[in-house]
């Protein structure tokens, strides 16, 4: 029996999930005495370490948590909890850690975008039994703003390379805790689930140990989900926004049978938008909820959801916040949400006073779970102009004259499925989003939509060169050299396609296959040895 300790915030349903699918039974702690008396103790943390460490303190947790620690059974942290361990944060001044190990944790001052996000290699400093079976350049899934800085080397399991060295990993007697997600982490990351749990398994450090790591490019798959006109939930895909053909809504397959092939294909990332709306209903009834529920059980990918994260009033009067329907969304299965027209209004709103309000969508879910919990959706097209002196919006020049030969052009966002444009422009609206707390900007483009001509380099250049957080390269993917074309003129971290990859007309293997030695990537297939 595995004892879970879930606090209260964020996706612990996958490390449930995987743990189960390796054949073990969960208990989630309910009480200090849960801990105190489990005898393997798995500890997910996920947000952020302030509102982590005042829930702990205010379910009594701390002490029991510190006695579990020094009792010499198995413990296993991930991510935040890694941080929880040392002593303090630069994310939550004046607030105490655990304190099992001696040190810090820092924030990255790097030149690099912030979060670290994807897929990046572990360089092994000592042998364990996490390793088992290893090879040695796996890599394994990061998000996360800060690193621990412990006070000295003699825990450090493992470093990983992000514009510095940080070290990725710690052991200590029968506590192991790593910053990267093993239940996110594909093959590899269910191997260390499995080795840590084996409690006979031989301590192993692969013949094979990277000196130095990269973070990959990610390749994406979105699955467009809305409702046919039988009320089906469909994956369905536009040309130009645009999701229906010979008057129905264009249907490529099921949402959970789509996702588990993108994973089984090699898929980075997996990316739900439900287009069809927010629904007039409770909240526990969505049919996207169920969605990630079973999607999560079988996919140890991240997931991404978006569609309807904004406060609403459902059809009995309840009200509900969109903090607390982005929790449901993190504990059905979800990674990170996605804030599409919403963030629109909330930076229309932040640009008429200049002030944030701390109230706004992105704000509180940033500040419970962490800015990489929180991806802008920005759906915007082009406008031409004659002058960049024409408008107020930020303007580019382009190397894409327009009908008239105008020479410049500015990105209107739009709203309500692109058939409503406002007076913002994608750079000031990614900017504006940075600030209140956004980690990461998923770029599409309706000019490109369903095009198969290739990603828009001005657009995602423009971006990327305003924001210091990661950029998704969204619209216009019809073959494998597009990939290539936008990693190597952009420096987008990820990029991401939908009906070449329903269609299968591109599979994501042949776009890896194309992209090797080319860019480096997540092979589709982590082998490790049995």
């Amino acid at each position: 029996m595995i004892t879970l300790v879930d606090y209260g915030a964020g996706n612990v349903r996958s490390v449930v999930n995987a743990i189960e699918s390796l054949g073990e039974s969960v208990k989630i702690a309910a009480s200090s005495e849960d801990i105190l008396a489990a005898e393997k103790l798995v500890f997910p943390g996920v947000g952020a370490f302030g509102n982590m460490i005042e829930i702990l303190n205010a379910k009594q947790y701390i002490d029991p948590l510190r006695a579990y620690l020094h009792s010499g059974r198995p413990f296993y942290a991930i991510c935040l909890g890694l941080q929880a361990l040392f002593e303090t944060s630069e994310e939550a001044p004046g607030l105490k850690g655990l304190g099992y190990l001696p040190g810090m944790v820092k924030r990255f001052d790097i030149d690099l975008a912030v979060p670290h996000i994807g897929w990046n290699g572990i360089t092994i400093k000592q042998p364990s039994r996490i390793f088992n079976g290893f090879q040695g350049d796996e890599k394994v899934y990061f998000v996360h703003s800060y690193y621990v800085a412990p006070a000295d080397n003699d825990a450090v399991l493992t470093t990983t390379n992000y514009g510095i060295e940080f070290v990725s990993s710690i052991q200590k007697d029968n506590i192991i805790a790593t910053q990267f997600h093993p239940e996110k982490s594909g093959a590899a990351g269910r191997r260390i689930l499995s080795n840590f749990l084996d409690l006979a398994a031989a301590a192993s450090q692969p013949v094979q140990l990277q000196p130095k790591t990269r973070l990959a490019k990610r390749i994406i798959a979105c699955l467009d989900v809305r409702a046919n006109d039988r009320g089906d939930l469909v994956v369905t895909k536009g040309d130009q926004y645009d999701v229906r053909e010979a008057g129905q809504v264009r249907n490529l397959g099921k949402p959970v049978d789509l996702a588990r092939r993108y994973y089984r294909e090699g898929a980075d990332e997996i990316t739900f938008l439900n287009i069809t709306g927010f629904r007039d209903f409770p909240l526990e009834d969505m049919p996207m909820i169920e969605v990630l529920k079973q999607t999560s059980r079988e996919v140890f990918v991240p997931l991404t959801i978006g569609g309807g994260i904004r406060d609403y009033t459902d059809k009995n009067g309840k009200h509900y916040s969109a903090l607390e329907v982005a929790a449901e969304y993190f504990r059905s299965g979800a990674d990170k949400i996605s804030i599409g027209s919403d963030a629109v209004a909330i930076v229309e709103d932040y640009l008429k006073t200049g002030r944030a309000t701390g109230r706004s969508a992105i704000e509180e879910i940033s500040r419970v779970y962490g800015a990489q919990a929180v991806v802008i959706s920005v759906d915007p097209r082009r406008v031409y102009i004659a002058s960049a002196d024409d408008v107020p919006q930020q303007v580019i020049p382009t190397g894409l004259p327009g009908p008239n030969g105008e020479q410049f052009c500015w990105y209107q966002c739009t709203i309500k499925g692109g058939r409503e444009g406002r007076n913002v422009d994608a750079i000031t609206l990614a900017q504006v989003c940075e600030k209140l707390g956004a980690g990461e900007i998923l770029l599409n483009c309706i000019d490109r939509d369903g095009t198969n001509s290739g990603f828009d380099i001005e657009l995602i250049n423009a971006v990327k060169n305003a924001v210091t957080i990661p950029v998704i390269a969204s619209s216009g993917a019809g073959c494998a050299e597009h990939f290539l074309e936008v990693f190597a003129q952009t420096n987008a971290e990820s990029a991401l396609a939908a009906g070449i990859f329903h269609r299968r007309e591109v599979p994501i293997g042949a776009v890896k296959t194309y992209l090797r030695d080319k860019v480096e990537i997540r092979p589709c297939f982590q082998k490790t040895n049995s």
